[in-house]
């Protein structure tokens, strides 16, 4: 049964995804704040199918920590999950997102159109300096840039690997940055089909103010998002112990602390 729901959330993920982005194409016609409200609105119908077909709910916490105007977010990355549903929270977001999205039909479009930031992962320096532009230019704007530190999913409890590529942002724009924790990786997990109910719970941590050397930042964003993830992870833990999900990220998490003792 819990397959059979996953399976039938993916297909409806991916059909109401395309209905939408034909329905919605008059908006390559307006401006872009305009025409935003579309992808807010596609989030929410992504997170209703979700509760409602899956039992996946979410919970918000520290909501009051979300700044003004324009400042850069740095959200742990445990699934797909959190690639829609942050989106409703912020009233002119831009992800940071790999190149290569830009060339799927109508969706690559969609992303063009929102101005969102591409990546070229295979131009290092040349790539960072264009995504540093463009940054900036989204923070004079009064945007928030949606960045993933690790780059890529992490399993729930798999040994974090933040990339350099948020702090180099944080001294160039001199923005303050908002850490995101999450524990959406026990609900969605980055491999298999299978999706579990239960309660995605995000939570933004204070604001960390401009001003600190590039190590210092990173450490701390590093020490505080993942302090908030494991506390996340062992919540879901206590609510759900016999989730196959829930004892590989405490497994996973065991390893990596007997490693490093």
């Amino acid at each position: 049964m819990l397959l059979l729901r996953s399976l039938v959330f993916q297909v409806l993920f991916y059909l109401s995804t395309f209905v939408l982005m034909i329905l919605g194409s008059p908006v390559f016609l307006l401006p872009r704040r305009l025409g935003w409200p579309l992808v807010p609105f596609w989030a929410r119908v992504e997170l209703f199918l979700l509760k409602w077909i899956v039992g996946m709910k979410v919970e918000y916490r520290g909501l009051e920590n979300i700044p003004q105007g324009g400042y850069i977010v740095a959200a742990k990355h445990q699934s797909a999950w959190e690639t829609f549903a942050l989106l409703p929270l912020f009233p002119s977001p831009t992800y940071v997102l790999k190149r290569e999205l830009r060339y799927i039909p109508i969706f690559g479009w969609y992303t063009a159109k929102f101005r969102q930031i591409p990546v070229d992962r295979g131009k290092r320096s040349a790539a960072l300096a264009a995504m540093t532009e463009r940054a900036r230019e989204a923070v004079a704007e009064n945007r928030q840039i949606l960045i993933f530190p690790e780059g890529t999913r992490r399993g729930a409890g798999e040994e974090p690997r933040y990339k350099y590529g948020v702090a180099h942002l944080y001294r160039s724009l001199g923005a303050p940055v908002l850490p995101v924790a999450l524990n959406s990786g026990i609900f969605w997990p980055r491999r298999g089909w299978c999706l579990y109910p239960g309660t995605v719970v995000v939570e933004f941590l204070p604001p960390i103010a401009p001003g600190l050397d590039i190590e210092t930042f990173h450490a701390r964003l590093v020490e505080e998002v993942e302090t908030a993830t494991d506390r996340l992870i062992d919540e879901a833990a206590a609510a759900a112990p016999a989730s196959p999900v829930v004892r590989r990220a405490l497994q996973r998490r065991a390893d990596r602390e007997l490693q490093s003792a």
